[in-house]
């Protein structure tokens, strides 16, 4: 390291206050070095890092949960600044809002489906739909995921309960042209909800096991009941 400053030193006007000025107006010009933690990569604010944020997200609250959960390893994942978290999404509780309207949005095409017929097969098509969700491996273990914080932390559930009934419940109930739409369509949503559970969640047998279009058969008159009006 010595022979490049003598060399420098004796290249200037032959005086060492004079090589000494030239190292100085060297190291000036150079960017100084930060001490600390490291700076991210460009690419870690740049374009995707709002889509790779929310990947994260959804893959750390499925694999942790709401409570073991943190903005921290949220932003580990995506390779950006916890504050680019935050600038993104906000707290805690309101990425996990973002995160399950993704993994929430096959279900939330239900209000189509009661749309797409007439109200003499509604029964049939909605539980065929909803089962049709769970069946599917991929978006099960996404609901799993989502009822399994709903279940264990009070804000995970409020949040949850927030999509459910604003953009799920509240939009099947407007499609109903019967007394108590609103009541009516929560209580097929909870017996829809019940048969989830038991048959993908807790797995009681023989529900569990059962053949498919047998539980739609046995489930979908009473959820039409519910939703034409019947008694």
């Amino acid at each position: 390291m010595s022979a490049p400053v003598a060399g420098g030193a004796a290249a200037g006007a032959g005086s060492g206050g004079a090589g000494s000025g030239s190292g100085a107006g060297a190291g000036g010009a150079g960017a100084p070095r930060r001490r600390g933690r490291p700076a991210r990569t460009d690419a870690g604010s740049g374009p995707g890092a709002r889509e790779r944020i929310l990947a994260a997200a959804r893959a750390e609250f499925a694999e942790r949960g709401y409570d073991k959960a943190s903005i921290r390893a949220i932003a580990r994942g995506a390779d950006v600044d916890p504050a680019l978290v935050h600038h993104y999404y906000g707290p805690k509780e309101q990425i996990f809002a973002a995160a399950i309207a993704t993994d929430f949005a096959p279900a939330l095409e239900a209000p189509d489906v009661v749309q797409a017929g007439g109200p003499d097969a509604l029964g049939e098509r909605l539980t065929r739909f909803i089962l049709g969700v769970w069946e599917n491996p991929d978006t099960r273990e996404q609901l799993l995921a989502i009822v399994r914080s709903a279940v264990a932390n009070e804000t995970a559930a409020a949040v949850f309960r927030d999509l459910v009934t604003t953009r799920l419940m509240a939009r099947i109930a407007g499609e109903l042209d019967i007394p108590d739409p609103k009541l009516r369509s929560e209580l097929a949503a909870a017996h829809l909800v019940g048969v989830a559970m038991l048959r993908y969640v807790i797995k009681v047998e023989p529900l569990a096991s059962a053949d498919l279009e047998q539980v739609i058969a046995m489930v979908a008159p009473a959820v039409q009941r519910h939703l034409a009006g019947g008694v």
